[in-house]
């Protein structure tokens, strides 16, 4: 049993590890995190950052994405802003429908997921009863092989989650994709020497993802198939002309 508890992958030759971000990548919360986030702000009289502040915090474990819009106050109560947040969080999701999947997610999730060579995870700043709620509500329950969370590892950008991730399944970093919509994605994914995929749908900039280094950025979800064999294909390429590349230079 993997610790995410969901199945049992044994490495395999070939097996390709596709990891994806949750907020904003597969499910669309930002209504939810924007409302909970004005709500504590107001509650402990801070001003509230605005929308476009908000949302580019979206990934990280939330001690740190307060502690990033404390912009270095020392005064601001970030413990008891975070304990807030997540009380108010799941105040509004017993009162709201679920963080709806975004267009696409759940059809290439299904024909991922029925790929003998293909492996799925999560890597993402929610709890772990945070991940758990949504892939109850949505169904997917024993779709992931390893679910990696801000319970388990240090925030993104920190590559921990994916190293974790690839050493629960047997993945190597030349097999393994990870899929996000934040900056911090994409440097944990290259931090790790994974391949970082990008996507246009969520709360970070295409730009902000250009300028981090993400390998290929899509618009829609149904590129990601073709976009995952694109990159895997690419980094194996690379791995082997460099494994030739160090022969050569051994032999000469």
């Amino acid at each position: 049993m993997s610790a995410a508890g969901d199945t049992d992958p044994s490495p395999a030759a070939g097996l390709k590890l596709v990891l994806f971000d949750c907020d904003g990548t597969l499910v669309d919360s930002q209504h939810l995190i924007v409302s909970a986030m004005n709500d504590v702000h107001v509650a402990y009289g801070v001003p509230v950052p605005d929308r476009e502040k908000l949302l580019s915090v979206v990934g990280l474990s939330l001690p740190q994405a307060f502690a990033v819009l404390s912009q270095g106050d020392a005064s601001y109560p970030i413990q008891a802003m975070v304990d807030a947040y997540k009380v108010a969080f799941n105040r509004m999701l017993n009162a709201d429908a679920p963080e709806p999947m975004f267009d696409g997610a759940r059809e290439v999730l299904e024909g991922l997921r029925q790929r003998e060579d293909v492996v799925l995870g999560i890597v993402t700043g929610k709890s772990r009863r945070g991940v758990n709620r949504i892939l109850a509500v949505q169904g997917m329950e024993g779709w992931f092989s390893t679910i990696q969370t801000a319970d388990d590892a240090p925030s993104k950008p920190h590559p921990a989650m994916v190293f974790q991730a690839m050493g629960e399944v047997g993945a190597r970093p030349e097999d393994t994709v990870v899929i996000g919509d934040t900056t911090y994605d994409i440097s944990m994914a290259l931090q790790a020497g994974a391949s970082a995929l990008g996507v246009a749908w969520g709360y970070h900039e295409t730009p902000a993802l250009e300028r981090a280094g993400a390998d290929r950025i899509v618009q829609h979800f149904r590129e990601v198939p073709d976009a995952i064999a694109e990159l895997l294909a690419r980094a194996r390429a690379d791995l082997i002309a460099s494994q030739s590349d160090r022969i050569t230079r051994s032999r000469s």
